[in-house]
């Protein structure tokens, strides 16, 4: 079977003019061009995995520096804002919604943005961006690039916290289960939240600074009300990372109480078996010394002697447990 070979107008996922008399208007993929180049503000989002993405960026926005459409492309992402001249470059992570998929493997999705023009990236589905698209097709979209860029962080930063939530749910269930005296099954899942708080914790720490670094230098289009948007994301984020922090620290304290509570189960077991050993150690010597097959056993004749040998064998048993308990031992 022949390979389908992808189609240019396959790499722009969706297009929209933003301000204007045709504000909230989709955009075709032979018009996305014309409007990024006019004074329209105009948004286009692309797949970043289309092998004619870069050159159509290096077509139809040949102004960008060099630097920037390589950290747009980039297959290995890092959170950051940096600020190009008006512009700004920026890459921000994702909970993946995507079916299959680990949450906590988050989504890279990238931007040029300035006054005129916002170009966005992605190799995978992006929930946030879809919820943009759809209020713009309905005639509720951002209407400049600084209010799409708050809506973003917005979006991206909400599905942060809900999943937070669901894992500190989670946690707290957990927690209440081990302390209840849980099992070794329970093991599993502390090493997978502690796992899931490590890795949302090393995507968001770079986030938050990213966020940090556009509150102390910004262009002059992001106004007072958005940096105050923006500081709220930013609040919001700081909780999600110091609590990922103290998820971290307290899966381990559980991950402790679980490993003594499983080691005091198992040293209970240890001693009951050590004072089954003691106890039938000297029973089953005399058992094994009159057990032998030899002449001049005591009792060998006597009908009676069976019985009289198990009440020596009870008393003997008895001893040992009265002694034990003087000991202190049981």
């Amino acid at each position: 079977m022949q390979d389908l070979v992808p189609s240019p107008d396959d790499l722009i996922d969706t297009g929209f003019v933003l301000d204007g008399p045709d504000a909230c208007r989709r955009l075709s993929p032979s018009e996305a061009p014309e409007v990024l180049r006019s004074a329209t503000l105009g948004w286009v989002h692309l797949r970043a995995q289309h092998p004619d993405t870069p050159g159509w960026i290096v077509e139809n926005l040949s102004y960008l520096d060099a630097t920037i459409i390589d950290a747009l492309v980039a297959e290995e992402t890092r959170p950051r804002v940096t600020r190009v001249g008006d512009g700004l470059i920026v890459i921000l992570r994702g909970i993946n919604t995507n079916a299959g998929e680990d949450p906590e493997d988050m989504v890279s999705v990238r931007m040029w943005i300035d006054p005129q023009r916002i170009v966005s990236l992605s190799r995978r589905r992006v929930r946030a961006i879809e919820r943009i698209a759809e209020a713009t097709e309905a005639g509720q979209g951002p209407r400049d690039c600084a209010q799409f860029l708050t809506l973003l962080v917005e979006h991206l930063t909400q599905r942060i916290e809900g999943f937070w939530s669901g894992l500190e749910e989670q946690a707290d269930s957990l927690e209440e289960n081990v302390l209840a005296g849980g099992g070794a099954e329970m093991r599993q899942q502390v090493v997978e939240l502690r796992r899931q708080a490590i890795i949302l914790r090393r995507y968001l720490m770079p986030q938050r600074d990213a966020l940090r670094g556009l509150q102390a230098a910004h262009p002059h289009w992001v106004e007072e009300d958005d940096l105050r948007h923006l500081a709220e994301e930013l609040d919001a984020l700081e909780r999600v990372v110091e609590d990922a922090d103290a998820m971290r620290d307290r899966m381990a304290l559980v991950r402790d109480e679980l490993a003594s509570q499983l080691s005091d189960r198992l040293n209970r077991n240890m001693y009951l078996l050590s004072i089954l050993s003691a106890l039938f150690l000297p029973l089953g010597f005399l058992t094994g010394l009159f057990g032998i097959n030899v002449a001049g056993l005591p009792g060998a004749g006597d009908p009676k002697a069976f019985w009289m040998f198990c009440g020596v064998l009870a008393g003997v048993a008895g001893l040992q447990l009265f002694v034990l308990r003087r000991l202190r031992w049981i």
